[in-house]
């Protein structure tokens, strides 16, 4: 979705790929499909694992998050929140301090505080350390190897043992049974916890048994196939029970959250629909008489995925009205400008969103990405230094790499055109590519200098990589 924000991209995961030094490898979008326990729902699985980004909704979710994070003790800098495309109720953590939210939850709640004690209940495990023997080996993988395993896992939990081996490609042997399954004690205690956490907060905990009643009907929906929330968080009325006694006793049960978290949730929750949703659907469904935020939104962005550029910009230039210097509403003009072949256009737009929300590298990559569109020497240069700040702030953005590399080329930088290659292979999985990429870097960059000495790292590590997956 979402990509630059207000884009919805999606790339595929590729073979399992360990990230170096250090951080984890994201790749622009990737989330996973519903879970049927034959193998070739699995196959279908791998094909459509997808993740979302988006910088307002990945901004607005960590503005929910990152209290909860401080309030256990947690480090907010080292806990990554990853978006999944995928209509199931599900989130998990896995990997380490990594917390995966599907695209499902974000729109099945109903209220922030319902999100913010999912997450909360997320954190809780995190915090308390659940899962540290089963996922050690996960620590140092890359975010698609953890999904890919991850997935798989939660087919074999669910009875589909070939269907799991299919998904996870021979990539990892951590999956088993129990892999991702919590016990009943964990699970009490990380509802517990959450409670703690929103009690320091001053926030309500219903929210919480309110999202666990939502899976509830969800199970009792859709009976042929177990919602995988519930195969790694297994209600019972024992759970619910705890629960909902700790929640009817903290002070503050009935305090809400801030007013400005329902405001997020919708536009969230609107950006979400008129991404995935068919665009004619949203069109009808939502007349251009709406005045809700979620509801104009979702409008919007059907109207630009559709294409009805001229109904668009009339649009998505009366939201700008009601919302001036929306730096994210500005970027889907910009990006549906771009996309729609209005190059210049599209600048102004992107320049007023990184004006607005400059700390946003994925709105830097948009902007330069219709720097490089217009072929400009002047503009390519500029959108050289938005690219450059954008993978210092976040080096595991595959398209941040990929625009860098053009944008070297024409400044005729070849051994830094090499080495941003070699980078988003890398991060793509693209081994042998990043090894080839990175040689060339080594031999056109001044021997010594910072760029060859990471043109050589890549090279050792793609190569180690790609024969430990032969």
């Amino acid at each position: 979705m979402l990509s630059s924000p207000a884009r919805l991209r999606r790339n595929p995961v590729p073979a399992p790929l360990r990230r170096r030094l250090g951080t984890l490898a994201t790749v622009f979008l990737f989330g996973f499909a519903s879970l049927a326990p034959s193998l070739a729902s699995a196959q279908q699985a791998q094909r459509s694992l997808n993740l979302i980004r988006d910088a307002e909704i990945e901004q607005d979710i960590r503005a929910m998050a990152v209290p909860i994070f401080r309030a256990a003790g947690l480090d907010d800098a080292a806990v990554r929140v990853i978006l999944i495309q995928d209509p199931a109720l599900n989130a998990f953590v896995a990997g380490g301090q990594n917390l995966f939210l599907n695209t499902g939850t974000l729109i099945a709640v109903t209220t922030p505080e319902q999100l913010m004690g999912v997450i909360a209940h997320e954190t809780g495990h995190m915090a308390g350390g659940h899962l540290v023997r089963s996922t050690e080996a996960l620590r140092n993988a890359s975010i698609q190897q953890i999904i890919a395993t991850v997935l798989g896992a939660i087919a074999i939990i669910g009875g589909g043992g070939q269907a799991g081996a299919a998904v996870m490609m021979g990539g990892s042997q951590i999956a088993t049974r129990s892999f991702l399954q919590y016990s009943r004690t964990q699970e009490s205690a990380a509802d517990q916890a959450a409670i703690t956490y929103l009690d320091k907060l001053h926030i309500t905990s219903r929210g919480l048994g309110e999202f666990l009643h939502i899976i509830d009907r969800d199970q009792l929906r859709i009976r042929s196939d177990q919602n995988p929330y519930v195969y790694t968080h297994p209600l019972t009325p024992e759970r619910m029970a705890a629960l909902e006694t700790r929640v009817s006793q903290s002070p503050y049960v009935d305090a809400a959250a801030a007013p400005r978290y329902v405001e997020m949730l919708a536009r969230m929750q609107g950006k979400l629909r008129g991404f995935i949703d068919n665009p004619e659907s949203t069109i009808r469904r939502v007349p251009a008489s709406a005045t809700g935020i979620a509801d104009r939104y979702a409008r919007v962005v059907a109207l630009y995925r559709k294409p009805d550029m001229p109904t668009f910009l009339t649009e998505v230039d009366a939201l700008l009205r009601a919302y001036p210097n929306d730096p994210y509403i500005l970027e889907l003009k910009g990006q549906a400008l771009l996309e729609n072949g209005q190059i210049q256009a599209s600048i102004e737009p992107y320049q007023l969103a990184v004006k607005y929300a400059p700390d946003e590298p994925l709105l830097r990559v948009g902007l330069a990405s219709a720097m490089i569109a217009t072929e400009d020497p002047k503009q390519t240069a500029d959108a050289v230094r938005d690219l450059e700040i954008a993978t210092r702030a976040d080096p595991d953005n595959s398209m941040a790499w990929y625009q860098l590399a053009i944008a070297y080329g024409r400044q005729n930088k070849i051994g830094l055109a090499a080495l941003a290659s070699a980078e988003r292979f890398l991060l793509t999985g693209k081994l042998e590519d990043a090894y080839q990429q990175a040689q060339r870097a080594e031999i056109e960059l001044p021997a010594g200098s910072p760029g060859a000495l990471r043109a050589a790292d890549i090279r050792d590590l793609s190569l180690r990589l790609w024969r430990d997956r032969r």
